[in-house]
């Protein structure tokens, strides 16, 4: 009997097993069982082990396999190799402990919205809070899932967020900790056999990310390109995406109350247009302000029954009274809340869309070097999809005190596992095939660089992301920034052109030249230490800005 067969049937067959019970029995678990308390607007309110306020991305591992071996990038620092022997220990271990538990639960879902590559996904945990996360998150099975690429192919999913693992049997197996002792964590995934453990992390965000790692190693053998996006749609039905990492803007400005949300973090590109991997949202909670978000805010925050509302708030302070203060961040700054994507306003509910008529890249430039807006060929554009750049600010972290460039490739490094080549090439020839328009957004700074320079105003920035929506920055005049290999419009409607070459907004012109150099080397390093070695086309390679 193989090892998804023995998963099926302890599912199958446990002693009391809650298969697929309805939202509000789900809801009604967590309470009864203590997973987490009622706030005063009905929300649920947890807290995890203060080593699972975040991903673990060093004990986060992929089966190193022969049948996918070499369509993996072993070189990424975040595609971290496991054996199929210690991977099959921690599944076992994990279906023994749930063999014993009173109780287990299992939902059904699917990631994605496009049944024609819908995944089912069958998760098996031992805590409600569990099950209730993938209800938020994930989809209801299709009526036309037989028409999937996947059907039959179900990716079976194990869960114990507060169990571990006995460290001295895993000796020489797993990690070494700082202080000697193994890891007794595991997030591991079985691309081949669709297998997947969560074991001893709580951070509900483990369970999402896992989920969407195994997609974006799946999809492109399919032809269909993951990206970790937002994604929006006009009154034209002209849909939009929004890469950028954290703090660049991007749930901010993919809420525009002119075009519908079809979600907010990962979709795929395939032969149809666009699809939204998600049902919910797992939105970051800290410093919320229900001035500036309030959509998010409401989404969370709105008051109902408890046995309706079912958004779940992960590591927020709350008080006796039952209200929470997101702007305590002592617990930790990562402070999350995961809801139901139908609890937004401006939503478009299937969650699918035609072919992107544009995609924004952004990027927080601290160094204050790079123009606030500048259109990309493919060439440019797959570059820069493979940098993934923003900037970290000096008095952000310890020890930082100036900007630091900080590169992510595809937005999304440690959930992109395959061949960088595969995602880069997908994303030119879907570009060149649909006609569709890449455009760079600095919502960093102008004028200087960070403490001396000012950030880009929010109002200036939804001008030029809405000229590059409504397609006014298609027919202007452009110029060539020949250090960051960028085109540079001359003129966008709402923005003073004065503005858009960076250079005119220092008074220091030669402390402007230097500080764009010092940059540009950062690019060309970090482009040669992650991509030196696999034979990246030069039409590629000379458009890293040092190059």
């Amino acid at each position: 009997m193989d090892l998804k067969h023995k998963i099926s049937t302890l599912a199958a067959q446990h002693q009391y097993v809650k298969d697929n019970i309805p939202r509000e029995e789900m809801i009604c678990e967590v309470v009864a069982n203590k997973e987490a308390i009622v706030a005063r607007c009905g929300a649920l309110a947890t807290w995890t082990p203060p080593e699972s306020t975040g991903r673990s991305p060093k004990d986060t591992m992929i089966v190193m396999r022969p049948e996918s071996r070499d369509t993996i990038d072993w070189s990424s620092p975040n595609n971290i190799p496991v054996d199929e022997d210690t991977f099959d220990q921690i599944v076992r271990d994990a279906m023994e402990i749930l063999g014993k538990e009173d109780k287990i639960y299992v939902t059904d879902r699917v990631i994605g919205a496009d049944a024609s590559y819908a995944l089912p996904v069958k998760t098996i945990t031992n805590h409600a809070l569990t099950a209730l996360f993938t209800d938020n998150m994930f989809r209801p099975i299709p009526g036309d899932i037989d028409q999937s690429i996947f059907y039959g192919q179900d990716f079976y999913l194990l869960t114990l967020p507060y169990e571990k693992l006995e460290s001295k049997k895993y000796e020489g197996k797993l990690r070494k900790m700082p202080g000697g002792n193994t890891s007794d964590m595991a997030v591991a995934m079985d691309f081949d056999r669709k297998i997947g453990v969560v074991f001893g992390s709580a951070y509900m965000g483990s369970v999402k990310k896992l989920m969407f790692t195994v997609m974006n190693y799946l999809l492109p053998v399919n032809g269909i390109l993951p990206l970790h996006c937002s994604a929006n749609e006009g009154v034209h039905g002209d849909s939009a995406l929004l890469l950028g990492l954290s703090g660049t803007g991007k749930t901010t400005l993919s809420a525009d109350p002119a075009r519908s949300l079809l979600g907010d973090d990962e979709h795929g590109w395939g032969d149809k247009g666009i699809a939204n991997f998600e049902y919910g949202c797992y939105a970051k909670m800290i410093d919320i302000d229900p001035a500036k978000e309030p959509d998010i805010y409401d989404a969370v925050m709105h008051e109902d029954e408890h046995l309706r509302h079912g958004s779940i708030v992960e590591n927020a302070m709350i008080y006796p009274n039952g209200n929470f203060d997101f702007f305590d961040d002592r617990f930790t700054p990562n402070s999350r809340a995961s809801y139901p994507l139908r609890y937004l306003k401006n939503i478009k509910e299937a969650s699918v869309s035609g072919h992107p008529h544009t995609i924004l890249f952004l990027t927080a430039d601290a160094y204050g070097v790079l123009p606030p807006v500048s259109r990309l060929d493919p060439e440019q554009a797959m570059l820069w999809f493979m940098m993934g750049y923003t900037s970290k600010l000096a008095g952000t972290e310890t020890g930082v005190t100036t900007p630091q460039a900080t590169f992510s490739r595809f937005f999304g490094q440690p959930f992109m596992p395959a061949n960088p080549d595969v995602y880069a090439t997908m994303l030119g020839d879907k570009m060149e095939k649909h006609h569709t328009s890449v455009y760079l957004i600095n919502t960093g700074w102008s004028g200087g660089a960070y403490g001396v320079g000012n950030r880009i105003d929010i109002t200036l920035t939804r001008a030029m992301v809405n000229a590059a929506l409504s397609g006014d920055l298609r027919d202007v005049e452009y110029e060539e920034n020949t250090l960051f290999h960028l085109n540079v419009p001359k003129s966008c409607p709402g923005v003073p052109t004065g503005m858009l070459n960076p250079k005119n907004t220092w008074e220091d012109k030669i402390a402007y030249e230097k500080q764009a150099g010092i940059l540009a080397k950062e690019f060309s390093k970090a482009f040669d230490k992650a991509y030196g070695k696999k034979n990246i086309k030069y039409s590629i390679v000379r458009q890293c800005p040092g190059k």
